[in-house]
């Protein structure tokens, strides 16, 4: 029995089980995929860019070689906001360092909105997809045992069939959760080193600006 007959067999609850547990894996391999490009290419221009930055001779040198290499612009946001605000803002009340920290603030949190896009939809599907696939056993034990009663002929035969067909759905509902948790997971560690550089420079930039 394939998951093709196992789904033709379903009934109007069952296929649309099927098709939320599709529909989900779809969703969150296409975030897999794009966020682990997308991280491993900003943890290497968080480096690169940081180093950069320091080396040079001077602030203007050293944001000009950090646009060359920010290629997922996470370090130059952080520099711009560093610009002296308008005179007469309230932006520019308080002495410097109280400005400093304000703007990188606010450019770090943005920054950080943009790295964790998609962790919700992960952690969304592994805590919910489990639960999906397990609603669709039931539904289906329920359908089998029902059907098996209605011809008056119950025998370990029939029952194991249509029950084995129902726990499929238990299985795909894990198949499609653990691979988002061990994403999460995965990209939750890396976001976090990439926010403790990001930190850290930002730190740095302050100190020095002040």
């Amino acid at each position: 029995m394939n998951l093709q007959q196992v789904f033709s067999q379903s009934d109007t609850v069952g296929k649309a089980v099927a098709i939320v547990l599709l529909l989900m894996s779809i969703a969150s391999w296409v975030v897999i995929l794009w966020k682990a490009w997308m991280l491993r290419r900003a943890g290497g221009d968080v480096a690169r860019s940081t180093v950069a930055f320091w080396q040079a001779p001077s602030i203007a040198d050293g944001a000009t070689r950090v646009s060359e290499l920010d290629r997922s612009r996470l370090v130059m946001p952080l520099l711009h906001a560093t610009q002296a605000p308008a005179d007469g803002t309230l932006a520019a009340a308080g002495d410097r360092a109280q400005q400093l920290t304000r703007v990188l603030r606010d450019a770090l949190h943005a920054i950080m909105g943009r790295l964790s896009f998609g962790q919700v939809l992960l952690a969304t599907v592994g805590s919910t997809a489990p639960f999906v696939g397990l609603l669709g056993t039931v539904w289906g034990i329920y359908h089998a045992l029902t059907g098996i009663a209605g011809t008056n002929q119950i025998s370990i035969d029939k029952v194991a069939g249509p029950v084995g067909e129902a726990l499929i759905m238990t299985a795909a509902g894990l198949a499609v959760a653990i691979p988002a948790v061990l994403a999460y997971n995965w990209f939750g560690r890396t976001i976090g080193g990439i926010e403790a550089e990001l930190e850290g420079f930002a730190r740095d930039v302050r100190e020095l600006l002040k």
